[in-house]
């Protein structure tokens, strides 16, 4: 019995699986042909199918030019001159040499400085003054009056010293101290070198000596 089961068991197996495997042949058959009829179908299709072709892009419109500007100038161009490099000037070259530098010429020793001259004498001590020969108011008066200094309203003191040698006579008028009027300074000179006189000085010994005088004349404007 039990070997009858296990026979009848395996013919199902047997049985199933050979009924799946024609299910899968006819399931297989079947959807080959439907995929064969529909890829024909699909085919015909696009034999008749009419492919136009796409238009053309539209053209496109140039961007219109950009307003003008104003071309700007060029730019300046600012020379700069090359920076001058100072060249040191070369050293000198001294040259060696061998030669000896010449003696140094010999100066003479200068020679002695003169004696200093003598002083002057002394002057000789008056022992008597020198005098005038005469009035000494009639030598220069108004009547002596130079027109030229009237004219111009001059008048003044002329302080005078006169040098008088041994003789008595004077030979030499220097203004001391002046009126203020060259004119009247050199006519008081002049008149006073021509009409004065002296008894000369005298020393120790009674010998003449010459010597100075000294006064003054002052010059009044005639009254009219």
């Amino acid at each position: 019995m039990a070997y009858a089961d296990r026979n009848t068991s395996g013919s199902k197996i047997v049985a199933i699986v050979m009924v799946a495997i024609i299910v899968a042949g006819l399931g297989y058959a079947f959807v080959t042909g439907l995929a064969y009829q529909y890829i024909k179908k699909k085919a015909e299709e696009l034999n008749t199918f009419d492919v136009s072709e796409p238009p053309p892009p539209p053209e496109e419109v140039p961007p219109p030019p950009p307003p003008d500007s104003p071309v700007p100038p060029p730019p300046t161009q600012v020379y700069v001159p090359p920076a001058q490099v100072a060249v040191p000037a070369p050293a000198p070259v001294i040259q060696q040499t061998n030669t000896v530098p010449p003696a140094p010429p010999i100066i003479p020793p200068a020679p002695p400085a003169p004696p200093a001259p003598p002083p002057p004498p002394a002057p000789p001590r008056i022992a008597k003054k020198v005098e005038p020969r005469g009035s000494p108011q009639g030598w220069v008066t108004n009547d002596d009056y130079p027109n030229a200094a009237i004219r111009a309203e001059q008048a003044g003191t002329t302080s005078f010293r006169l040098d008088v040698d041994a003789t008595g006579r004077v030979t030499n008028c220097t203004i001391t101290g002046s009126s203020g009027s060259s004119l009247l300074d050199s006519t008081a000179c002049n008149l006073l070198k021509r009409r004065a006189r002296f008894s000369p000085a005298e020393d120790a010994s009674g010998n003449k000596i010459p010597s100075a005088w000294s006064s003054r004349f002052t010059w009044r404007l005639p009254e009219n």
